[in-house]
Formats: structure tokens, C-alpha cells, sequence
């Protein structure tokens, strides 16, 4: 595959990108690169090669949940300049018109 300046023109048009002559030209080599890159690439041999899901051997490496203490509604409102008895109050944002 060819990558001309006419491809990345529509590339950039249909990205809503704006670029200057230099990047234009820029961007089409770099392009060329890649699509050469792939191009090599399928000329390897993967018969029988299972394809790579992740990259790590970890699987679910989580942390197991665990209960911790939490603070209680009064010191979490403690230093809210607006509050009520169980909510901070903010500002209104959007008006309902």
C-alpha cells in the first residue's frame, strides 16, 4: 500500500486535523514507515503460533477486598462551610429554565 499526501489530506479531513505543508509531508512518511512495518510483518510465518492476549503472565492480579474503617458523616461535614444535617451544599450549577 502506497501512503500518498492525497490519503493523508482525507485522513486529516475526516480527523479534523489542520496540518501545515511540513506536517503533511511529515505524516506521510511516517505513515509509509508503519504500513511497511505491517507490510514485513506479514511476510513472517505464524502457523501455529497462538496470538498474545496480554502481555504479562498475571492473570486477575487483584487485590483481595478488605473492610477498613471509614470516618462518620459529622467529621466528614466538619469543615464544610455549607452543609446540612447529611449533605455537603454546593453552588447550583446548572438552572433549570
Amino acid at each position: 500500500m502506497e501512503v500518498t499526501t492525497a490519503l493523508v489530506e482525507k485522513l486529516a479531513h475526516l480527523s479534523r486535523l489542520y496540518l501545515t505543508e511540513e506536517e503533511m509531508v511529515g505524516f506521510t512518511a511516517d505513515l509509509q514507515n508503519m504500513v511497511s512495518f505491517v507490510d514485513k510483518l506479514n511476510e513472517l510465518d505464524t502457523t501455529g503460533v497462538e496470538p498474545v492476549l496480554h502481555m504479562g503472565d498475571a492473570i486477575n492480579a487483584l487485590r483481595e477486598d478488605e473492610v477498613k474503617g471509614s470516618v462518620s458523616r459529622e467529621e466528614a461535614l466538619f469543615n464544610s462551610p455549607i452543609k446540612d444535617n447529611q449533605f455537603f451544599k454546593v453552588p447550583t450549577v446548572i438552572k433549570k429554565s
